[in-house]
């Protein structure tokens, strides 16, 4: 990990698309092994929340939505009519293909290649929600990204982010910063069968990312109003709620 250098903005896209490629298949175990199963508890909660903060039918975009954890927890949602999952990691898309084959093959569900800094493919205000889980850090354009989810939500359209955040109390974060930047790679390593810079970026990813007020302040320059967040695992990961203004 003290060794790994992070991709300049320039070829942080390519960098973050060619190794999640190369680790596609091996992307959910390793998900499972580095949160001892929690993430699957917290997206669905991210999936609870968007539930509660829209009504009627949804028409969602699961976005960065690489091997479809969340897309499939999004299908099985009742209230949801329709769901577009995109990500620009064609192995991960392939994974996502598999898993989700049936609703796609009933048309309820598709799942397509897509950039997260321009949604050329997505209508302007044509989505009641859009849901990211651990894909906006991977982003080269963070500020791109966050217009373009704003461009495509409807007027009270929900966003729904979860990433990685910050521990702000100093023993837990000495704690969770040598678990995370020294065991969490060891895990990717050991399911990769050697060592893997893809399980260094990872973490090292984390340090460019904003902290939690960080990112609410972003949401709020972006348009979003409502911002709210929801800590894990004492901030360790960390639940964005952010709603597009309704119009007078």
């Amino acid at each position: 990990m003290a060794s790994f250098q992070m991709p300049s903005s320039d070829t942080k896209a390519d960098f973050v698309r060619v190794n999640f490629n190369r680790i596609a298949s091996k992307y959910d175990r390793f998900n499972d092994c580095s949160s001892f199963f929690l993430h699957r508890s917290w997206k669905n909660r991210l999936v609870e929340e968007i539930e509660t903060e829209t009504k009627g039918p949804i028409r969602v975009l699961d976005l960065c939505c690489g091997t479809g954890d969340i897309s499939i927890r999004l299908e099985r949602s009742q209230r949801v009519e329709s769901l577009l999952s995109l990500d620009f990691s064609e192995n991960m898309l392939e994974v996502a293909k598999t898993r989700l084959e049936k609703p796609i093959n009933q048309g309820r569900v598709k799942v397509e290649w897509g950039d997260a800094t321009n949604l050329s493919q997505v209508k302007t205000e044509s989505l009641d929600a859009v849901s990211i889980g651990f894909g906006l850090r991977n982003v080269n354009d963070l500020d791109k990204a966050l217009s373009e989810i704003y461009r495509v939500l409807k007027p009270g359209g929900v966003f729904a982010n979860l990433d990685v955040g910050k521990v702000k109390n100093p023993f837990i974060k000495a704690f969770a910063d040598f678990y995370f930047f020294r065991i969490v790679p060891l895990f990717g390593y050991v399911l990769w069968g050697g060592k893997n810079e893809m399980f260094d970026y990872l973490p090292v990813s984390s340090l460019y990312y904003p902290d939690q007020e960080g990112l609410k302040s972003k949401l709020e320059q972006a348009g979003f109003e409502k911002v709210r967040y929801t800590n894990f695992v004492f901030g360790n990961s960390v639940l964005h709620i952010g709603k597009k203004p309704n119009r007078p």
